[in-house]
């Protein structure tokens, strides 16, 4: 776990999270309830990358979680059994078989959809099947067509009397919950209004995440990107408005691009934050020029067709995972928030490893929800009923655990890699 060097005031007083700059491998093991230590995890993707992350993050974090894997492929998933111990089991499970999922949901105390891309879906089954076997539910997706869809379940999971997230892993997820907390703070601290909030990513090579993020990445340049300029919507060209990002210790300064990505909506809609709009970038530099590329000669019907995407993929995949070797997994993620009144402050998240990272991202998600933090219904992670208010200082905590810089709340000159002194212990 990082050092986190955090101190968090009680009340409306001023909260910050300092530093995270020490790593150590291993997750530290939480303490939970009798009850939450005895949950049964279904994790429905668990044979592939993030699924597999997030498995051996919980098995690590809360060693008496009952995990079941569950996926299509039976030796990946005996695999990770193995590396998961007694308290694991692989289950065969094809999401398209609906008596299948809700016969391995029906004593699961939440199951964790996993298994993307979310892109271009055409329906929520897994939440359907939570819903109908009265399971707790949260995905990963990072598709605002996607968590649109799920939200307008929010009825059935009330009937239900069901939790359940959308987009709840590292972006989106921890980053809105990042910025739920840089807002609710300079409701507190600033005397402005709000004016913009900004999500900036960075991800070298595939982050070790492999096929997944290479699909949805491609995916997402057939999307026009959504975002809000004072209240109004608009719509950019995809992996445009090109802006050089200072990620802080660790990362340095990176390109980012526009991209279509559903906190935007949903932080501009439940945080009321008039100005919001998301970017990301990649390493090595010809990566971005690359995506730049595929936007301008392949079509948009070419690039929202799974299928003709699923094939350019496995094209590139061995070129991928070449230069992933030698580019790394590191991700970071920094949050903007701006306010009338010059109150400007910042969130920064850096990890060496986007694989492990998004896993332990997701597991601290489970455990809040297993532990009583969301409410029936269908949330986003920046709600007050996704993930409460007094349960994100915890929820922060294991998320960033193994980060090599976690910062929240600070002025931006004071996170930059190379801050220069102007005197009097000044800096610009």
């Amino acid at each position: 776990m990082a050092s986190l060097g955090m101190y968090w005031n009680t009340g409306i007083k001023k909260r910050a999270v300092i530093v995270a700059n020490v790593v150590k491998e291993n997750e530290k093991r939480v303490e939970v309830a009798e009850k939450v230590r005895k949950s049964k995890v279904v994790i429905l993707g668990g044979t592939g990358r993030v699924g597999g992350s997030t498995a051996i993050a919980l098995s690590k974090l809360c060693p008496d979680l009952h995990i079941v894997i569950a996926g299509r492929n039976r030796e990946k998933g005996t695999a990770m059994v193995s590396k998961l111990g007694k308290n694991s089991e692989f289950a065969e499970v094809n999401i398209g078989d609906g008596e299948a999922l809700e016969a391995n949901l029906l004593d699961a105390d939440i199951v964790v959809y996993t298994a993307g891309p979310f892109q271009q879906s055409e329906n929520c089954k897994v939440l359907e099947a939570a819903i109908r076997t009265k399971t707790a539910y949260l995905d990963i997706c990072d598709d605002t067509h996607y968590a649109t869809r799920a939200k307008s379940y929010m009825n059935k999971a009330l009937e239900a009397n069901i939790p359940a997230i959308t987009t709840g892993g590292i972006y989106p997820g921890v980053s809105n919950v990042m910025a739920a907390e840089l807002v609710r703070t300079a409701k507190v601290e600033s005397k402005g209004e709000l004016e913009r909030l900004r999500f900036y990513y960075y991800t070298a090579g595939t982050g070790g995440a492999g096929p997944t993020i290479l699909a949805t990445s491609f995916l997402l340049l057939g999307e026009d990107v959504v975002a809000y300029n004072k209240g109004e919507k608009i719509k950019l060209t995809p992996y445009s408005g090109m802006l050089n990002i200072d990620f802080g210790l660790g990362i340095g300064k990176k390109d980012v691009y526009l991209l279509n990505l559903p906190e935007v909506k949903s932080v501009h809609e439940v945080l009321g934050v008039p100005t919001v709009s998301a970017r990301f970038g990649t390493d090595p530099f010809f990566w971005n020029w690359g995506m730049i590329a595929m936007r301008n000669l392949l079509p948009q019907e070419f690039l929202r067709d799974r299928s003709k995407v699923q094939q350019l993929v496995q094209l590139f995949d061995p070129v991928v995972r070449a230069v992933d070797g030698t580019a790394g997994e590191a991700v970071s993620m920094r949050v903007d928030l701006e306010c009338s009144d010059g109150h400007n402050r910042i969130g920064i998240f850096s990890h060496k490893g986007l694989s492990r990272s998004v896993g332990i991202s997701t597991a601290a998600f489970v455990l809040a929800i297993l532990e009583g933090s969301t409410k029936p219904g269908v949330w986003f992670p920046e709600e007050p009923e996704g993930i409460a208010v007094e349960a994100r200082e915890v929820f922060l905590q294991r998320a960033s655990q193994g980060t090599i810089n976690f910062i929240m709340n600070k002025a931006p000159w004071m996170v930059e890699t190379n801050p220069k002194e102007l005197g009097f212990g000044i800096y610009s």
